[in-house]
This record gives C-alpha cells, structure tokens and sequence, in this order.
C-alpha cells in the first residue's frame, strides 16, 4: 500500500583476516533499492553469479507483483472489468489468501482491495486530491475483500466487475523472502536480504558476530538512528517496518498519510507513527506491519497479542517517542534491541 520506510543497516565487521569474508552487491527494483550480504561457511561462492541469479528472480517477481506498471500480472488482473472466473499465478494467489486472514485480524482497516481509495485521493500522483464525501463513499462501494473469491490455487473471481488490487504493502517482503530462498538454494547459509527496508537474514557474520540492525527514527525530513537490533540466532529472522512519516501530503493546514483506512477510506490519525515486526519471514514481518499501523497502537497492542506478533509500536507526543512492546516481543529472548 505504501513505499516503506527504511530500516539502517548496521553491517560491520570486526577483523580483516578472516577465513571467510562477506560478499556484497547492490541495485534497483520494484521503484527501490536492495542490498545482499552474504557469505557459505561451506564452499565459495561468486558474487557475481548470485547476483545474475537474484536479478532474475527480481525481474519475475516484479512483473508478477508490481502496480505501478501495467504489464505486470496483477495489473492485468485489474485492468479486467468482469465477474468471470480469471486465472492468475499461485504465487498471487496464495500471498492474497494469507492476506485475508491478517486483513480480519485488522477489522477490515488493511484490506488489499483499496486501490480504487489510492487513486482517488492521488496518492499515486504528484497531489493531493481530497474526495467529497459522496466520490468517497462511491468508491467504498468498490472496496472490500468480501468482494474478492479465492476459486482454486490459480483462479479468482471478482464480485464487482471494478475490483482492483494492491500489492504494494505485500510485495517487498515477499520478494525479500524469495531472495533468500534463492540463496540458500545456491550454498548460501549465511546473509543479510534487504529490498526497500524490509530485510531477512540468516546465520552470522564469520567473525561468529550477530547481524546488526539500525532502526530509523521516525522522523520526516531526517535520517538518523533510532534503535539498534541485533539478532541473536542463526535461523532465519525477518525485520520490516511500516511508518507513517516518509510517505504523506501536507493540504490545508493538514497532514495526510498515505495509510488509508479501508473501512472509512480516511487516513489514519491516530498517533502511532511505525511499527515494527519480528518474525521468521519477511512476507509475515509485512503482513502484519502495515495492519497493525493501520489500527494503531491502542487496538494493534491487543490484536498482536492475540496473534502472537512480536511488534514493537511507536507513538509520537510532541518531540518525542514512546514505544510499546507487544507480549510476544517482550519474550523475544533471541533479539537485543538497544
């Protein structure tokens, strides 16, 4: 639903005469940038081959999941005005079946059919068109997963011929997850994934040192470290963060997030301004991040709860920041957070 703030990464290591060294690459994709550190404590590894490889499955995965081009599969999808069953990958598929569990979860306020409110308040543009009540509500109409049914593992049918999707919320955690399949496919047992924020990693440096990450503070108009994590285990672990302070349009005195709430289609206006999620996949981390942002703090703290979502929320009072754990990440003993 939104480009998601970035996470800092903390990546150093402390000795230069290891046996093994990490390797790095960089590049572009899905409208960001992405970052792979990784090392195999069993056999060498070209940097230059699992490059080629993961910007190939990059390329895949954008055309499967990416909005903002219209020869992707998803814009394909919408771009259809039809109740007839249509066939669409699995891939697809099963992400938008995980989806709608975490969008109950939400009551409905994160809800991948939102696209429609997206355009209409010009979010995907340069400025900010605030809907008259009635347009809103026309465009509610339009909105809902109830209207969306799940046929079989490669067919949906919408229920309103105008049903449009957004994958935008969902599709860098995944594609961060597929990364990391791809390397541990190749040898690869140790590594740090990162696409626009989100990031897995698996293993430890070679010194035996932990990955270290640096939150951001949630600040417009800055970049600067907030917290720093350091991920005590060596299976895999995913971080992502959803904010309200990177992506938003000033009008009339007021400011607007880009987070929008798909019961009322209003942005949100609580004060819970990021939230983080800790888990052992980077698709789960942002599935949950932007929803529980979505409810905010008050309601997001009791739904994670429920869930067992290990998320740390902060709010913003004037200058500063108050955080707020949920159970499951106050009895995370595998991650620090300093």
């Amino acid at each position: 639903m939104i480009k998601k703030p970035y996470l800092l990464l903390a990546l150093c290591l402390t000795a230069c005469d290891q046996p093994k060294t990490v390797q790095k690459f960089e590049g572009y994709s899905q409208g960001t940038t992405y970052h792979v550190s990784f090392w195999s404590s069993q056999k060498n590894i070209d940097a230059m081959t699992i490059q080629k490889a993961v910007d190939g499955e990059l390329k895949r995965l954008d055309e499967q999941l990416s909005n903002y081009r219209d020869d992707s599969a998803i814009e394909k999808f919408n771009a259809i005005n039809s109740t007839e069953p249509q066939e669409i990958s699995a891939e697809i598929v099963d992400l938008i079946a995980k989806t709608q569990a975490v969008s109950k979860a939400s009551q409905g306020c994160y809800d991948l059919t939102i696209k429609p409110l997206f355009d209409l308040w010009g979010f995907k543009g340069e400025a900010l068109t605030p809907p008259s009540p009635a347009s809103l509500q026309q465009t509610l109409s339009q909105v809902g997963f109830e209207r969306l049914e799940i046929l079989d593992s490669t067919h949906l049918r919408k229920k309103i011929p105008n049903l449009k999707l957004d994958l935008s919320s969902i599709g860098q955690g995944y594609s961060v997850l597929q990364i990391a399949a791809l390397l541990e496919s190749q040898g690869v047992d140790n590594y740090l994934v990162e696409i626009g924020g989100e990031l897995q990693t698996l293993g430890k440096k070679p010194d035996g040192s932990t990955w270290r990450i640096a939150l951001e503070k949630p600040l417009s108009g800055e970049r600067s470290m907030h917290k720093i994590v350091s991920i005590n285990q060596t299976k895999s672990f995913a971080i992502t963060t959803a904010g309200t302070y990177r992506h938003f349009f000033d009008a009339n005195g007021r400011r607007y997030s880009h987070i929008l709430n798909a019961k009322n289609g209003e942005p949100i206006t609580h004060e819970t301004v990021s939230v983080t999620v800790f888990s052992d996949n980077a698709t789960t981390s942002e599935l949950w991040d932007t929803a529980l942002l979505c409810v905010g703090r008050k309601a997001g703290i009791e739904i994670a709860n429920q869930a067992g979502i290990a998320a740390l929320f902060i709010e913003q009072e004037g200058e500063m920041f108050n955080e707020f754990s949920s159970t499951a990440l106050a009895e995370l003993k595998t991650v620090e957070i300093q």
